[in-house]
């Protein structure tokens, strides 16, 4: 279905009985992520009319880089928008999202940049997840978006209306983007984390380079949320606004992290839809979408 419209689902938008949810072996079949637990059958399922929306390989430092892709059939060239995916892969979520995007107008693309790690969408212990997912280096995935970018004009895109969109290490991801491409024109981050504790792959996180924010980002949290809290998210709002940027937040009630993941149990039909449109909002007043 197309997301520009009502998202709602039959459904209560606090979760779904276990007969609702589809088996650890259907959802793999269905190119749904391992980790993320029981994925829920009635998951959105973006249809490709109208649209290009395949697979690709985009060329990286010394390698193929692995990526999903969707794009109007008609018109010449749509606006750019990255898609930042979670710690678990490019599973179908992403994908779906990607279709989306598409009949926004927009070239989508998701890269797959933590491809040089294996297949996360097989991982099903977070256990053994994260391990991974915490040892891909910042500058690797700027250096990956980069390269993401210059394949996406180089197919018709137009990157002088470049956006970025990203869910949980995805949020994150829309952040730091948004202190290295001074080309970005607007971001918008789905419960990305903001003050996760530094490594040697992650030197610094979204509030230690909050002053380098070089573009305007939407952040959109939830206020269960309790690995990101309100008082982290107000924090960080705090600094950005001391440092002069253009940012905006939305913090919803009763909502936890993951409400726009619509095939996980933490999905809130309501709160997707109002992020949804405040994205596409921030997207066409920052000149990204027509």
């Amino acid at each position: 279905m197309e997301f520009g419209g009502s998202l709602h689902q039959d459904e209560t938008a606090r979760g779904v009985s276990r007969r609702d949810c589809l088996t650890r072996a259907a959802a793999a079949a269905m190119g749904y992520t391992l980790a993320a637990g029981p994925v829920r059958a009635a998951a959105l399922k973006t249809d490709t009319e109208g649209l290009t929306a395949v697979a690709a390989t985009i060329p990286v430092s010394g390698a193929e880089m692995p990526a999903y892709f969707a794009k109007p059939l008609e018109g010449s060239k749509p606006p750019v928008i990255l898609v930042a995916m979670e710690v678990f892969g490019l599973h179908e979520h992403i994908k779906d999202v990607t279709r989306r995007l598409g009949k926004l107008g927009a070239f989508a693309v998701a890269p797959d940049y933590y491809f040089r790690l294996g297949d996360l969408t097989r991982i099903a212990e977070p256990s053994q997840l994260m391990p991974l997912v915490n040892s891909k280096p910042d500058q690797e995935l700027f250096s990956d978006l980069d390269a993401t970018v210059a394949w996406a004009g180089s197919q018709g895109g137009d990157t002088d209306r470049l956006g970025i969109i990203g869910f949980c290490r995805g949020g994150r991801t829309v952040w730091l983007y948004a202190t290295h491409n001074p080309n970005l024109k607007a971001g918008v981050a789905f419960y990305g984390s903001l003050m996760d504790h530094p490594s040697a792959a992650m030197p610094k996180n979204a509030f230690d380079l909050a002053t380098e924010v070089k573009a305007p980002v939407l952040g959109l949290y939830g206020a269960e949320d309790t690995g990101i809290t309100p008082d982290q998210v107000e924090t960080m709002k705090e600094r950005l606004d001391a440092a002069g940027k253009i940012t905006q937040f939305k913090i919803y009630p009763g909502a936890g992290h993951g409400f726009f993941a619509d095939y996980r149990q933490s999905y809130r039909p309501d709160v997707a839809q109002d992020a949804w449109d405040a994205m596409r909002a921030w997207f066409k007043k920052y000149h990204v979408l027509d």
